[in-house]
């Protein structure tokens, strides 16, 4: 199914294979999915007009904030970048500016194009990396010009099953044990590209923004002398290595760069965690106000939409969509300064998970966390299996356990499971042979969990 294509009932099947609940924050980001294919369809004229609806999302940690975020991009095949704002210090402080967040979609959006492109030309470069290695191995025979003119004046001809002709047969018979994979042990002398001094480092540069920098590191890099290196390595690496290169020579970069910054500024989705942290409100994350109200200014024009330049050249934030979130438990949202809180016009607030919830997101997900602890005991061809029973009272406790202590989400549920397998994944495969099944029940649940939601210090089991 064409992601491009996706109705917003559809996106929301596809996240609900993932993430359990939050049904409106789930029904406001395949909106805000299906509204992008809307404008790139809309007349041309009103292309440019459509700004996408930013969301804030509002709820305690491990609710599914960042999840969904990511299983969208995924969804979308868009390039995705999540930055914590608390990392962010207000211009004229030492820190990261907002701007990097931009560099940072714009780099992921190059990787994405480069991939896909290598994809593509990956037959092509396989072929001429046989070809390589197979010179490394036999090296091909030229046909002497002078014995053949030598030859031809004495009136002889060539011998039938000649050096040449003895070479080729070899050769195609050692393409035939490369590619069934039998010689992927042996080792061989291949040429490598240099790197071509690309850790320069800048001394006294302190006056030099990001971009500068990387552009005199790129610059400087380029003029280097980029001497091929001799290394001595098996077949089997030697293929991965040289695959990489040849495929590099067969993409044109400055068409990747520009496919790469139509694709961010089209298609982007930029996740803005732990928001509340730079609100006025705030008193508990230390440093003055004015600071945290500064990097929300310096967010405001990226946000609203702004032209950053990046080592790929320049890109437009305008139709790039920002998810922003937060817990709000000290602050709230109307703390942000009110331009900020119009640049996110969708407010969605995610519910707390139930003990129903958590039994759900223990059977029903695609990734649950049962089906992971499964393929892992897999690995070592031990069966593992969960009773409904069982379920039940892991979802209890991590409950309990998040009413008494700290609300951590569905988080909980990996520190209750690694707690109650901790002593099998000891155990497999020295006393636990392969061929073996552990069948998980509810009496051992409530063994191994005896007197955890009972204590209230708990600090072991605080993610």
């Amino acid at each position: 199914m064409d992601s491009s294509h996706l109705t917003p009932q559809q996106i929301v099947a596809e996240l609900d294979k993932y993430i359990i609940g939050q049904v409106d924050a789930k029904r406001n980001v395949a909106i805000a999915l299906r509204n992008r294919w809307r404008r790139m369809h809309a007349s041309p004229e009103m292309q440019g007009e459509i700004v996408p609806n930013n969301i804030l999302m509002i709820g305690a940690t491990g609710v599914g904030k960042t999840e969904i975020a990511r299983r969208l991009a995924r969804l979308a095949d868009a390039p995705f970048v999540k930055v914590e704002a608390s990392k962010f210090t207000e211009v004229g402080y030492v820190g990261r500016d907002v701007e990097s967040m931009v560099r940072d979609l714009a780099e992921q959006a190059v990787n994405m194009v480069k991939a896909r492109k290598k994809e593509e030309v990956k037959e092509k470069a396989a072929q001429v990396v046989e070809e390589i290695i197979l010179d490394a191995l036999i090296p091909p025979m030229r046909t002497s010009t002078t014995r053949t003119v030598e030859s031809m004046e004495s009136g002889g001809t060539e011998e039938p099953g000649s050096d040449a002709e003895l070479n080729e047969r070899t050769r195609n018979h050692f393409r035939e044990k490369i590619r069934r994979g039998e010689l992927d042990e042996r080792k061989i002398d291949i040429q490598v590209k240099g790197s071509g001094g690309s850790n320069v480092g800048m001394i006294g540069a302190g006056m030099i923004d990001e971009v500068s920098m990387m552009n005199l590191q790129d610059m400087i890099s380029g003029m280097m002398p980029k001497k091929p290196k001799k290394r001595k390595v098996t077949i089997g690496e030697a293929r991965k290595i040289l695959l990489e290169e040849e495929a590099a020579k067969l993409i044109d970069m400055d068409e990747v760069k520009e496919e790469a910054l139509r694709k961010a500024e089209q298609t982007g989705i930029i996740f803005i965690d732990e928001i509340d942290k730079i609100a006025s409100g705030n008193q508990k994350g230390g440093g003055p106000d004015v600071s945290r109200e500064g990097v929300q200014r310096d967010l405001l024009p990226i946000v609203e939409g702004s032209t950053v330049n990046t080592k790929h050249g320049v890109l437009k934030t305008d139709h790039v969509l920002f998810i922003a979130a937060g817990a709000f438990h000290v602050s709230k949202p109307s703390d942000l300064i009110p331009e900020l809180q119009g640049r996110f016009p969708i407010r969605v607030e995610l519910t707390s998970l139930t003990k129903e919830d958590f039994v759900r997101i223990l059977k029903e997900p695609r990734n649950a966390l049962t089906r992971q602890y499964e393929a892992m005991f897999e690995a070592e061809g031990v069966t593992l299996r969960f009773d409904d029973e069982a379920l039940e009272a892991i979802a209890q406790t991590a409950f309990d356990i998040n009413a008494e202590v700290e609300n951590i989400g569905a988080r909980r549920l990996q520190t209750v499971i690694s707690r109650l397998l901790n002593e099998q994944l000891f155990d497999v495969p020295d006393r636990i042979k392969a061929g073996a099944t552990i069948e998980i029940t509810r009496a051992m649940v409530q063994e191994r969990m005896k007197g955890v939601s009972k204590n209230k210090d708990l600090s072991e089991y605080i993610l």
